[in-house]
């Protein structure tokens, strides 16, 4: 009898134990599209429609995102945020809704983690991913004008190639369209406002200018 209730203790250990190791399953869902108002210009008084929704964790909103999601593996994804900003001077606050960075979602744990993109500019630059490469022009504190592809998990950017000067205008995505992938090679194509397309070949974690001909 001594034995047999031993040997049971051990089963019911050996069991608990496996309960508390095994990972926690995460529920990650987005809400229903809602439209508000993207205050733009100078002074932030052109007012443009935007679409957001929110980013729910185990039912509970995470965040606010605008945008359609990107994934990178079957369990993580990126998703571009949005936030609401209070532009009074006085103590009655007065909400506006903004564009901000990437955010880097993984369904396995629910970790939501904001990305830091070299150089990018939440007003002017337009992200177009492929696999875990994000390419769009960037705008540093200077206002000098990149030609960008930066790869998730590396703090150096895979491609800076400097465009030029900044045209800083008062139109939201107005510096670069969206750069456009092909596969093939893997191949990126940046198309600056008012300036030439320049194309660059990937390779691994580097970036290299193509010659003219193939433009």
């Amino acid at each position: 009898m001594v034995r047999r209730n031993q040997l049971f203790l051990a089963v019911l250990l050996v069991s608990s134990l496996a309960l508390t190791a095994a990972p926690r399953a995460h529920l990650v869902t987005f809400g229903p599209w809602l439209k508000v108002h993207l205050f733009v210009g100078p002074d932030a008084d052109d007012v443009q429609d935007m679409k957001i929704r929110s980013l729910n964790l185990d039912g509970r909103s995470r965040e606010f995102t605008v945008g359609e999601p990107h994934d990178i593996t079957d369990k993580v994804f990126v998703v571009r945020r949005a936030y609401r900003m209070n532009d009074a001077p006085t103590n009655q606050p007065e909400w506006k809704w903004q564009r901000d960075n990437w955010l880097l979602v993984d369904r396995s744990n629910g970790r939501v983690s904001r990305l830091n993109l070299p150089d990018f500019d939440p007003f002017y630059s337009v992200v177009s991913w492929f696999r875990d490469y994000a390419a769009y022009c960037g705008v540093t504190e200077e206002q000098k004008l990149y030609a960008v592809v930066a790869q998730l998990g590396q703090r150096k950017p895979v491609l800076p190639s400097y465009i030029g000067p900044a045209k800083s205008g008062d139109e939201p995505d107005s510096e670069c369209a969206t750069p456009i992938w092909q596969k093939e090679s893997v191949r990126v194509t940046f198309a600056p406002t008012g300036g030439q397309k320049l194309s660059f070949t990937v390779h691994g974690r580097r970036g290299e200018p193509e010659s003219a001909d193939r433009l």
